[in-house]
Formats: structure tokens, sequence, C-alpha cells
């Protein structure tokens, strides 16, 4: 049988978007499927967007934080919270290695709350992610297909990850190269990635100087072709994550990206949790 790759991309009851979350049903769900290893990755957003049809129906995690000109303000991470919910599960699942963690939105844009929350918490592992793209507004990734051509928005969105890469050393991991992939629109057909290959090149390769991790991320399957444009621009190492936001979730397609990144030359490093790290095919 083979064997899970850990799932380094987690969110629980304490990420604002996960309404469905919960930290201790995670955690026996991984024991079922026999995961090496945990990470609860939650969210800290430190920035505020603007929805671009700000009247539409909300979900109700996102419609609490939203005022009426469309405005959306996330909560402030829980820390002590989750710290202590962590010990707690560490104390009922002992066979199972769980990272404290965190994504991070932009932390190039908040340097110092970044920082502050990063030596409070002294996590495991430090996700940075783009969810956000500067228009006349700061919109998030996925909105912003509503006023801008999806073309346009890949390619700021990738512009703005080689900022991220270069202009941040608050995290170990780049989150979801992919993330606007998820949104693309039906009406704009299919979206290959090679038709923004220099893009994707050009923030592997700023990702790659920083000798950091890419993310495998399994909430959209990851096209085989950028592992492969990730390998020749530098990269030596990969994490995965399932970004479940809810157990019964978790590790979705973890079994098929570990397979796929293995054809591209990575393997498991030392250790369960670590990342995996590229070998020399002959």
């Amino acid at each position: 049988m083979t064997s899970y790759p850990p799932d380094g991309h987690v969110h629980t009851q304490f990420s604002w978007d996960a309404p469905f979350g919960d930290m201790e049903r995670t955690c026996a769900r991984a024991v079922e499927l026999g995961l090496p290893s945990i990470a609860f990755t939650e969210h800290a957003d430190f920035g505020l967007t603007t929805l671009t049809d700000p009247h539409r129906e909300l979900p109700d995690w996102l419609a609490q934080h939203t005022d009426d000109a469309g405005v959306v303000t996330p909560p402030t991470l829980d820390v002590e919270g989750y710290l202590a919910e962590v010990a707690r599960c560490r104390d009922l699942f002992p066979g199972l290695r769980i990272l404290t963690g965190v994504e991070l939105s932009e932390p190039h844009w908040h340097e110092q709350r970044t920082k502050e929350l990063v030596d409070r918490a002294g996590f495991d592992r430090v996700l940075g992610s783009v969810h956000t793209i500067r228009h006349d507004e700061d919109l998030d990734a996925g909105d912003a297909y509503n006023v801008l051509a999806a073309e346009a928005v890949v390619r700021q969105y990738l512009a703005e990850v080689a900022k991220l890469a270069t202009g941040s050393d608050m995290f170990h991991v780049l989150a979801h190269i992919d993330f606007p992939v998820r949104y693309w629109p039906e009406s704009a057909g299919p979206c290959d990635p090679r038709a923004f290959e220099d893009e994707y090149r050009y923030a592997l390769r700023a990702l790659a100087g920083t000798g950091r991790a890419l993310e495998v991320n399994t909430r959209n399957p990851l096209d085989p072709v950028i592992v492969r444009w990730w390998r020749e621009e530098g990269g030596r190492s990969l994490s995965f994550g399932s970004d479940a936001h809810r157990p019964e979730v978790l590790a979705d397609g973890l079994l098929e990206a570990a397979a796929m990144v293995a054809a591209h030359g990575f393997s498991p490093g030392a250790h369960p949790y670590d990342f995996y790290v590229l070998k020399t095919l002959h």
C-alpha cells in the first residue's frame, strides 16, 4: 500500500473561513488514514479586501466580517486558544506528529505584524500565501475575475507571488502558486499553465533562489508541468497540502500528488514530517 506524504496545509475551527473545521476530528481522521504528520496552518490575514459585488448573498462566515460597503475585515487569530488545542490533541493522539503552523496572507505587505505573530507563537511550519490582487482596491484573487480579464488575474497574481518570495523571510513554504486557477471562469475556456509559462518560471525562480519549498496544493490538482518548471528553475524541495477546511477532506489528492512528484525526481525526506527533496535521476 502506498504511504501518504505529510499533510502540511490544514485548517480547523481557528481559521475564520473554516466554520466546519474541528482539530480533534481532523486528528482522528489523520490517524484513520495513517498520515505520518499533519500541520495545522491557520489563517492570519492582516489586510482588508473589497468585494466586487457587496450585495450578493454571502456565506455566514464571510458576511459577519463584511461591512455594507463590501470591505472584509478578517478577525485576529486566537493564538493562545489555538496552541492550547494543539497541546490537547497531542496528548490525545501521541502517535501522530502534529506541527503548529500558520498561513500568512501577503506577509511582505504586513512585515511588522507578521513578525510579531511568528515570534510570539514559534510555529513549526509557516506558509506564505497570496490571496489578494492590488487593483483600484485590494481584491480577493478569485473575486478579481469580476473586474479583470482572466489572463490579467493570473499574471498579476504570479507577479505578486514573485514579490512575496523576495520580499519576505517570514515563511518556509509558498502555498498554492496556482490559487487563481480554482476560480478560473468557464467562459474563458480551459486554463493552460503554458500560456503563463514565463510568469510561472519567474515566480518559481524567485522562490528557488531563497532555498524554500514549493507547496503542491491538492484543492485543485497542480499541473505536473509546474513541478517540472520548479525543478528546472532550481527548486529542490516540495511540501504537500490538502488545504482541508473540514476533517472529511483531509489528505484528499495527496497520494496522487506524491506519485506525480516522484516522477519528477522528488522523494520523501529523512523524517515523516520532512519536505520531499530532489533526488538524482539516472
